[in-house]
């Protein structure tokens, strides 16, 4: 059984209430969900979350809720212990059914850059080759090479945050922006895993989940919402992948929606 699950807190320092905030009239949570809803292969979904508010919305797109327990639920805690302890409960809650878990499709409520087709290439290129621990969808970010990374030294100066050296000889390196080539980033918009990357300490860093073997799906402008500034980019993003505005008769519907 493919099973996703998508995590959403009530609190965030950086953006107060950011899983609700109006994108086209929806609430930023909505699109991970109905991402995973018209996935040819999704079986179930789940949320895990502190908030009534979330869960009952993730009810209204087929959700099962997961209530995650205070410590899951601060700044400081991480995503993959979240991801791990949702797992932990679908595992039980399927095993009660006779069922087990082949995949999980991780999602984020404040991570709308998702689509149904990108979630179904993912679970595709797992289920083509059973050497890969996962599929997570990456965004192309040449301007946010490592070679152009700085960090602000004790002296108040702009310093490499990484060794030129490291790149190679410095007398080689280019201000070219493509001079090294390609540079991907997991944006955030799914996570497709085998449940044995949820084991501590599987994966490598940053995101543990994601296991060791990791393929691509390539997508473009995605990232998670943090900030204000992200939610016109994703609403642009979403318009270019065929949504549009909440109609009158959607916002009759649900309540949930904002005009």
């Amino acid at each position: 059984m493919i099973c996703a699950l998508m995590l959403g807190r009530a609190n965030s320092s950086g953006l107060p209430g950011k899983n609700m905030l109006p994108v086209l009239g929806r609430p930023l949570m909505v699109y991970p969900l109905i991402a995973a809803r018209d996935s040819r292969f999704v079986d179930r979904i789940y949320v895990s979350s502190d908030s009534d508010e979330i869960m009952e919305l993730g009810a209204k797109y087929g959700a099962e809720a997961i209530r995650r327990p205070p410590e899951l639920c601060t700044d400081e805690a991480l995503g993959e212990d979240a991801y791990r302890h949702g797992s932990d409960v679908i595992r039980e809650r399927l095993a009660g059914e006779g069922e087990e878990v082949e995949l999980l499709v991780l999602l984020f409520a404040n991570a709308a850059t998702i689509t149904a087709a990108l979630i179904d290439e993912g679970i595709e290129k797992l289920r083509a080759d059973d050497t890969l621990d996962s599929a997570v969808t990456v965004s192309r970010y040449n301007m946010w090479s490592p070679l152009r990374a700085r960090r602000l030294d004790d002296d108040g100066t702009l310093q490499p945050f990484v060794p030129f050296e490291t790149f190679g000889d410095p007398a080689t390196l280019s201000c070219d922006r493509d001079s090294q080539g390609d540079v991907w980033y997991a944006d955030m918009g799914v996570s497709i895993v085998r449940p044995y990357c949820l084991e501590p300490n599987f994966g490598i860093l940053p995101q543990r989940w994601m296991g060791r073997k990791i393929a691509p799906i390539e997508s473009w402008g995605g990232c998670d919402i943090d900030y204000p500034w992200q939610l016109p980019a994703v609403e642009f993003w979403l318009r270019e992948h065929g949504f549009e505005a909440a109609t009158d008769a959607e916002l009759a519907e649900d309540d949930e929606l904002v005009r």
